[in-house]
């Protein structure tokens, strides 16, 4: 990619073609891939999140009358309503729902100027969301004094979406967005919120293959998912899913369905919370074994992979050649792999990728290494 694709570069230009002037400054979030721990998060579990090396930039500043929101991918703009949240369709329902939620947070909205770039992939499970969202709420907070946490602004990025834009995410995205390390993934307890960085070695290649099939949180049965764990875990007699075990689950009255869904979780916290020393000793063999019941669970428990996402899983596994593993990343039904394994199988890797999209007849659409990246950054003044 060349500076001047840059989301940020393209922003601050978008922002100076439509208003004539420099920005105040820059918010950029990145965008994240999740190692292990999926629909874990809303159940107060344990996720394993890292934020990687594609995201979102809002260039803005403030001006007189109405707020306007400019959006340097599609080439359109949106006239915000002010005073709460107006429904619109597709990217400007994440800007609405951002100054809204800011608002009921507190914080001061004035009349905004922002244009958007980015290049996370949308539908892909990277959560191109919520890295708009925390950009939008750190710009928000910027031009509001810059007093709120990296914490603070993820609750507020997933309030967006919990209550305005209608998905009812749990809070890894957001924080990995906002909290992310450089060279780190982050153990994250979504109960407490307490984030541990996890250090990812230079010699293990993180790879994300799309598999090509878009996904749609709110369309898709991501909110019936959670309304399943929510029911099993009052059926247990427990907070959440979090706080129940398999003997729990054994003795409880469920039917197959919840019963499935409540196992998924339990046993996908336990699998969060055995990778970090994994890595830490690079065990490949239970990495691999790890990532693989992961990806097992999430198809026969949780229903929410499809046959070309488990053949495209099980090609990169085996490229591995027992120096890591893959799975499904994201919410489900679509979406993207991940492969975390030594560096010296990446072109094995790589050519599995190439291999299964040439076999499907269908060009791939993304196939990334990545490096775990740092989290939201807030730049005050425009660039040169």
């Amino acid at each position: 990619m060349s500076a001047a694709d840059h989301p940020e570069v393209r922003a601050q230009t978008a922002y100076r073609a439509r208003f004539g002037a420099p920005p105040a400054g820059i918010a950029y979030a990145p965008g994240r891939v999740n190692l292990i721990g999926e629909h874990t998060d809303y159940n107060d579990g344990f996720v394993l999140p890292l934020a990687i090396d594609r995201g979102t930039a809002v260039a803005f500043g403030t001006g007189e009358g109405g707020s306007i929101a400019v959006s340097a991918d599609y080439g359109e703009e949106d006239a915000v309503p002010a005073g709460g949240f107006a429904p619109a369709p597709g990217w400007r329902a994440h800007v609405r729902a951002a100054l809204a939620a800011f608002a009921d947070a507190g914080g001061a909205v004035p009349a905004l100027r922002l244009a958007i770039a980015g290049d996370v992939p949308q539908g892909a499970g990277l959560s191109s969301s919520a890295s708009l969202g925390v950009a939008l709420v750190g710009a928000l907070d910027a031009l509001d004094g810059g007093r709120r946490a990296p914490t603070d602004i993820a609750r507020i990025a997933q309030a967006a979406e919990n209550r305005y834009v209608g998905t009812a995410c749990g809070i890894m995205d957001q924080l990995a967005a906002a909290a992310g390390v450089d060279g780190h993934a982050l153990l994250i307890d979504c109960r407490s919120l307490a984030v541990t960085p996890v250090p990812i070695p230079p010699d293990m290649a993180v790879l994300i293959v799309h598999s090509g099939i878009a996904r749609g949180l709110v369309d898709s049965a991501y909110n019936a998912r959670r309304a399943a764990c929510e029911a099993a875990a009052a059926a247990m007699g427990v907070p959440a899913l979090r706080d129940a075990d398999m003997a729990m689950l054994t003795a409880a009255t469920l039917d197959d369905e919840h019963r499935a869904r409540a196992r998924h979780v339990i046993s996908e916290n336990a699998r969060v919370l055995a990778l970090p020393p994994a890595i830490a000793s690079r065990d490949w063999g239970a990495i691999g074994t790890l990532m693989a019941a992961s990806h097992a669970s999430m198809r026969d428990d949780f229903q929410i992979t499809l046959p070309p996402i488990d053949a495209l899983v099980a090609r990169l596994a085996a490229a591995a050649g027992g120096q890591g593993g893959a799975r499904m990343t994201g919410g489900g039904f679509g979406g993207c792999v991940v492969a975390l394994a030594d560096t010296g199988r990446l072109s094995a890797l790589t050519a599995a990728a190439h291999a299964h999209f040439a076999d499907t007849g269908t060009p791939p659409a993304l196939i990334h290494a990545c490096r775990p990246a740092a989290g939201l950054r807030v730049d005050r003044g425009a660039r040169p």
